[in-house]
């Protein structure tokens, strides 16, 4: 005949003891996990959306187009004119610009509707004086020059109404820098002044200082 087994007694303070390490076990597993989801890396911020190109036909995008002509015109005109006084001096830029600026304008507007020019308050050729609506603005350019803008960087434009006509109007301000001095300076050497007085008997174009407002590229078309 077999005896029976004494049942196991759990002492009460162990049982208390082990009651209280399950629970503990069970808050820490409880904790544990979702911290171990909030430290996962997040995911990268989106890039910023690239800017939207200018709507064809919208203001921005034909004083884009007309800042790019104004841009070609400058590049062609001061390549030639480097290039005249590397050969004979401010007299042989003199007659350069006289003869090919308004020849590098209309071959930079050929094939487009734009009309590309040069003006400035003080002209030294009387075909290039401002109408209204340039003197306005450039006397606004020469306040922003004034106040400290760097001329590169002073540019408007607008669309107007002419006789009824819609028209893109656009302007890019031209600074006077150093090697403009020779011919539109304070100091101009005597071949130089008399070859001004030769060309253009009313020239306004002199007295300029570096980093003066010289004038503005000038652009227009029909809408």
């Amino acid at each position: 005949m077999k005896t029976a087994r004494p049942a196991l007694l759990v002492p009460p303070a162990l049982l208390v003891l082990l009651v209280l390490l399950a629970a503990t076990i069970a808050s820490t597993l409880a904790t544990t996990l979702p911290a171990r989801a909030q430290e996962a890396p997040a995911p990268a911020p989106a890039s910023p959306a690239t800017p939207a190109a200018p709507e064809a036909g919208s203001p921005e995008a034909l004083a884009a187009e007309a800042r790019s002509l104004a841009g070609s015109l400058m590049l062609s005109l001061q390549g030639e004119l480097v290039a005249a006084m590397k050969e004979g001096g401010p007299t042989k830029a003199l007659d350069v610009c006289r003869t090919r600026a308004p020849e590098i304008a209309l071959a930079t507007s050929h094939g487009t509707p734009w009309k590309v020019g040069r003006t400035a308050l003080r002209v030294r050729n009387p075909k290039n004086a401002p109408d209204a609506w340039e003197t306005k603005t450039l006397e606004a350019f020469r306040k922003r020059v004034a106040k400290g803008e760097e001329p590169a960087r002073v540019e408007s434009w607008e669309v107007v109404d002419t006789g009824g006509q819609r028209t893109f109007r656009y302007m890019k301000a031209i600074g006077t820098g150093a090697p403009c001095l020779g011919c539109h300076g304070t100091d101009l050497e005597p071949a130089v002044a008399s070859k001004l007085k030769e060309l253009y008997p009313d020239d306004r174009a002199t007295g300029f200082r570096k980093g003066d407002l010289r004038g503005a590229f000038t652009l227009s078309r029909p809408l």
